[in-house]
Formats: structure tokens, sequence, C-alpha cells
């Protein structure tokens, strides 16, 4: 589902993105009345549903159900529409109507429908539009796998959205959008999971939104669990967060204000459970005078320079997150990689925090993990309530060796489910919470059984179909060897190339019937008692590994299979000339070949599917043997306060947990590597394209 997911994402951006390429709208323009077309189209789907389901309860006097009405809906976490604020309505809008002043007439009824909410919120941009982009849009977004999607769904095309925009520069350094791989890390580490969570420089809201998910993972009710508190400067980047929220089905209280200066919430007096951010980094000009007295810096100010201002703003922020926490509070924010060594009036600072013992876990993170920045960073994370033997330890991550890249992107990189799982694994060890470690592996062990489960079906299908497309090319031989126009020589290669295919067929069906054989003695021996206890796993997860080479020979012998097939196919139609050879069934050979070449990538997808779970258990497991924390050279290390005075108050993880050791790939793909590099250069070669017609648009603007 996930996958399918994304491709749903994609396909939409890319048709919403080629609108604006043909129009003469920049993406700033272009962003909020986009995003607003799609709150509208998930408010109109959860009306429906909730419609349907409120129809089903609702009372009935004299015969007669009462009116549906708007308190039906917010019970539901639902928005009420009036007629004219329906997607369906706009979309049967009549010929030459003003689809521009409808779409605003939709906002302002919901807008005044929810004041407390939305008022201010909704974009009404749209008179800017051509009528006939407007009406393209609308039809982009009643795409018929969106018509029936649950609320998540939105949520996440929404997000998608948001971070496409980022990418493309429509609002100022991308500082709305915090990547999700890190708030998703921060969320793993804190565990917002009660009362208040509070996001002093919240963005878009990214922050909520993967608490949200976090929660929804518990079972718990979210309105019932967490309340959430945000606070942002710039008012387009308020509306976005609150159109985020209400795109999600949440609720918060997004206050507009100057963290520097202001504290609306009062959330130093409050305290907060949680407080998480991303603020901008290295941030000058804040006026020293008029934060020097302020209570939120219990650490003092970081430094000042001759005009009075605070040199670089990166210590206030991280006072600001410390003084806000009450007595248990645990705080994850994102930091430029500069503040961990910062010397001068910020290295004092840093040193009074370490020495509260409250700082309790620092992740390196490489470049190139933001949309528009290409600097690392580091995620800094602070707790109150830890137990005294933990007050004098710091637990140090370097994550720069760990990342992939992002999917729609070659420049851009981001954590797999499955990194962002080890990298929390890490911290559960560190607390001692064995049980989740080890539930880890469990889920990991679960996925190669049902990974593995479904490989008979693929390979049977692609070695049905090679067998099938062996026969038709041997039949078509005999055809040749009795044509006297066909040249003897050109004959005896197609032989020997077929006897080669023939072979290697037969040794690709014994290998992977034997393949078959193993994996479904190993389904056998675990379906029912996937192991849970350390030594059965570490048991577990070695059996696997033959199992695992034997899949790599298979994934070569598949690729050498189709390799051979495709090269005999394609000497058949250029040196035996087979369009002229009248028994030649050219559309029942491109049909198979085209096949035979999607169910190579489908069944190869699927055979690494098991491997790559038990690459995750061989990372964890190579680590950590004994489920236990230890240090990883070039991983991962615990310090104490005396080992970081000694480092000059640093808390810079590569600082302390050395270079990690230079490990060949086993697993490295040539083939599907040169496959990437291929796509790569196609890529920068569309991309060069778009931009001379960037340029050459840009230019005629100015001429004229």
């Amino acid at each position: 589902m996930a996958g399918n997911n994304s491709q749903l994402e994609k396909r939409l951006w890319d048709a919403a993105d080629q609108l604006r390429a043909n129009s003469k709208l920049t993406s700033t323009e272009y962003s909020m009345p986009v995003l607003g077309l799609i709150f509208l189209r998930h408010a109109y789907n959860r009306y429906l549903i909730v419609e349907e389901s409120v129809l089903k309860t609702l009372p009935v006097r004299q015969g007669k159900p009462r009116p549906i009405t708007k308190d039906d809906f917010t019970k539901k976490s639902a928005l009420f529409l009036n007629e004219e604020s329906k997607y369906d309505f706009l979309l049967q809008l009549p010929g030459g109507a003003k689809i521009g002043d409808a779409i605003i007439k939709a906002m302002t009824l919901i807008e005044t429908d929810y004041k407390d909410a939305l008022e201010g919120i909704l974009p009404k941009d749209y008179s800017i539009f051509e009528d006939d982009l407007l009406s393209r849009l609308l039809k982009i977004f009643n795409d018929d796998a969106l018509k029936y999607a649950p609320g998540d769904v939105f949520g996440r095309i929404y997000e998608y959205f948001l971070m496409k925009f980022a990418m493309s520069g429509a609002q100022d350094s991308g500082e709305f959008f915090t990547p999700v791989s890190l708030v998703q890390t921060i969320v793993n580490v804190i565990e917002p999971n009660h009362d208040s969570v509070f996001d002093p420089a919240c963005g878009s809201g990214g922050m909520f939104v993967q608490t949200a998910h976090f929660i929804e993972k518990s079972g718990k009710d979210i309105s019932k669990t967490v309340t959430f508190y945000g606070q942002e400067k710039t008012d387009t980047t308020i509306k976005l967060a609150k159109m985020n929220l209400a795109v999600h089905g949440l609720e918060g209280k997004i206050e507009n204000g100057n963290t520097f200066y202001d504290d609306n919430h009062e959330m130093f007096v409050k305290k907060a459970d949680f407080v998480m951010a991303n603020p901008p980094f290295n941030v000058n000009g804040v006026d020293a005078d008029k934060v020097k007295t302020d209570p939120r810096l219990p650490f003092n100010l970081p430094g000042v320079n001759n005009k009075g201002e605070v040199s670089n703003g990166n210590y206030l922020w991280i006072s600001y997150f410390y003084s806000y926490l009450n007595k248990t509070g645990r705080a994850g924010f994102v930091m430029s990689s500069q503040a961990s060594s910062a010397g001068g009036g910020e290295k004092e600072v840093r040193r009074k925090i370490i020495e509260t013992g409250h700082v309790d876990v620092m992740i390196s993170i490489r470049s190139n993990f933001f949309y528009t920045r290409t600097v690392p960073c580091e995620l800094w994370f602070f707790d109150k309530g830890k137990p005294k033997d933990r007050l004098d330890k710091i637990l140090m991550i370097d994550a720069r060796n760990i990342f992939r890249k992002y999917q729609d992107s070659r420049r851009i990189f981001e954590f797999s489910p499955e990194q962002l799982k080890n990298i929390t694994a890490i911290t559960w060890l560190y607390r001692s919470l064995t049980d989740k470690y080890l539930n880890l592996i469990k889920e990991y062990f679960e996925s190669i059984l049902s990974e593995s489960a479904t490989i008979e079906l693929k390979v049977n299908e692609y070695n049905n179909t090679i067998t099938l497309l062996s026969d038709k090319i041997k039949k078509f031989y005999s055809i040749c060897e009795k044509n006297k126009d066909i040249d003897k020589d050109k004959i005896k290669i197609l032989n020997e190339q077929f006897k080669e295919l023939k072979d290697t067929c037969n040794l690709n069906k014994k290998d992977s019937d034997k393949l078959l054989l193993s994996l479904n003695k190993y389904i056998s021996k675990y379906a029912n008692k996937v192991p849970e206890d350390n030594n059965l796993q570490i048991k577990a997860y070695k059996e696997f590994e033959p199992i695992s080479e034997e899949i790599k020979a298979i994934i070569k012998q598949i690729e050498l299979t189709s390799k051979l097939m495709l090269r005999t196919i394609d000497y058949i139609e250029k040196d035996l000339k087979a369009k002229d050879i009248k028994e030649w069934d050219r559309k029942s050979f491109y049909k198979l070949k085209k096949e035979i070449e999607e169910l190579r990538k489908s069944v190869i997808e699927q055979l690494k599917q098991p491997n790559y779970f038990h690459k995750q258990i061989h990372w964890l497991e190579s680590k950590f043997p004994k489920a236990k924390y230890q240090d990883v050279e070039g991983l991962v290390k615990l310090v104490d306060k005396k080992e970081v005075e000694k480092n000059d108050w640093s808390l810079t993880p590569g600082r302390y947990v050395g270079v990690s050791p230079q490990i060949e790939d086993e697993d490295f793909d040539f083939e599907e590597t040169m496959r990437e590099i291929h796509e790569e250069i196609n890529g920068l070669n569309e991309e060069s394209v778009e931009l001379a017609r960037i340029m050459n648009d840009n230019f005629n603007i100015l001429l004229t």
C-alpha cells in the first residue's frame, strides 16, 4: 500500500507541476492555491464518509430522521460543507462559469462556519489562475484512486506537495517544512505520548503530524492524549500549519509570534511535557537588550557583538527549549552542526547545560537531508526525567553514514523506515528497553517470512514465461533449419546461442526449485513461533544465512537467463532478418519479450526483500550481539561529563565515536548501479532542457 501511495503522490505531483510549467505562474504563486484544492478534496472525502455514518444513526422524529447538523460532523473530526463548498459542486460547474470565484466562495463559506480554527487561513488567490488551468487542476485531484481514499492518504499527499514545493523553492529557505526523516527521528527518540507538545518554530506543523502518527500506532485517541501548541512568526506559514492540521483531522493552538522575543503560550510558566522544533539556524541581529533579562535564558546570553546584538541565535533557541520543559520533560530539535562545538560565550552556555545532566542524546546527520540547504546538522535531545544512573551520561550517535537516496532526487538523502527503526533501537538499548529491541528483531523475522512466502509465485511465473518463450524460439529454430534461404553459419550461431540459453534455463529451474524448498522449510519451522528470545533470534538469523546466499545466486541466474533470452531474440530479429520470414510472429515475441523484462524486475525485487530484512537483523546483531548496549566504533559511544570536559565541552558525536571500519559491500550490484547511473544521466539531461526553457522564458519576459 505504501508503494502505491508513493506512486500516486508522484503521479499527482507530476500532473499538477506540468500545468504550472505550462503557465506563467511561479512555484510561490502556485503552491498555496494547489494545497488549498487538496484541502477541499480531502474535506469533501471526509464529509461523504461521515455523512454516511451519521445518516445511519440519526434519531427519527414523526417517522422522519432529523436534519444533519454541523455538530454531527464536528463530533467526528470532519468539516460540515455547504453545497457550494463541496468538491463535486465545483467539478460540475457549467461551461463559462468563473471557477476561480467559485473556489474563493467555497473557501469563504468554510471559514465562516469554522471561524476559530480557519478564519483567514484558507487560500483565496484563485483569480490569478485561468479557468482552464483551475478546471484541469480540479480534475487532477478527482483521481479515481483518491475518491474513496482515507484521510491519512490525503494527509500524506498534502505533506508530499509541501515537500515538493519546498524543493522547488516555493517558500523562503524551505524553513516551513522539516524533512520527514528528521521529524520521525525526533518523535521516535522523545516518544511524545501524553499531555502538552510544544513547537515554538512550528513551520507547517510537521512535528505535530508525525506525533499524531506515533500516537495512532499505539491505538490511542489523539484528541484525548495530547494538546498541540505552536508558535510561528510568518503568516503564510501559520496558514500552512493550520491547513496541515485540518487535513489530518487534528487541532492545535498556534500563535503568531517571534519566539526570540515572544512566549505567547506562556510556556515558560505552564511548562511542556515535550518540546520539538527545527528553528532557523545561525540567526544574527537579535537585540541583546530585549532578551538579556528574559527568564527563558537560565544560562545567560551566549555572546553579544559590538552592535549590541546576540552574535548567533542558536543558543537562544537551545536555552528556550530547555526552559520550556517541566521536571520530566523531553525535548528534541534540529540544530546547526556548528553549535555543538562553538566557542566563546556559546561554549559557556553549553557547559552549563551539560552540567545539568539533562543532555540525553546527540545524533549527527550528514549533509543534503534538507531540500533547500546542503549543510549537515545535529539532532539534540534533552531529558529532565533521566534516571540518576544516566545523569552523567550522553549517548553520541554518528549517523552520517546512515542514509539512502530520496526517491525523487539524486541530490537529497533520507532515512529508510528500517534505518529509522535501527537508530531508535540504539536508544532503546541505552535506556535498557530490551523488550522493544527484541520485538523489532522479531518484526524483521516476520517480514522475512512474509516476503519469502510470496517468492514461489513470482519465481514460477518467471520460469513458466521463460519456458514458453524458449519453446517458441526452439520451434522457430526448427523452421529456420529447413529454410534453404538462410545462411547456415547464422543458423549454427543461433543453435549455439539457443543451447547456452537452454542450459541456463535448466540450471535456473533446478536452482530455483532448490531455493523454494529451502524457503518452505524455513517458513514451516518459524511460521507459528517467531523467536522472541535473543539466543533463539541469533540461531534463526544464522539459519537463514545459507538461504540468503542461495537467493543472491538465483538473482544472478535470473539476470543471466533474461540477458541470454533477449540476446537470442535480438540475433533472430537483426542477423536472421526475421521480419522477412513469414513464420516469425513478431507481435507474440514482442509481447513475451516485454513480459520477461517486467517479470525479471518483479521477481528480483521480491527475491531481495527477505535478504533486505535479514540484513537489518545483521546490522543490529553484529553491533549488539547480546541485545545489550555497547559502544560501536564509528557509530555510537556513551560518554560521561569528564570525557566531554576533556574535549572542550564539545557535543559533536564524531569527536567521540571514532571512524567506522570500511567493510566491502558484498551486495554491490554492478548492473543495477549502471542502470542508476544511466537514469541519473537521463534525469540530468531532462533538467538541463527544463532549465534552458526557464532561462529562455525569463529572458523573453525581460524583453517585453
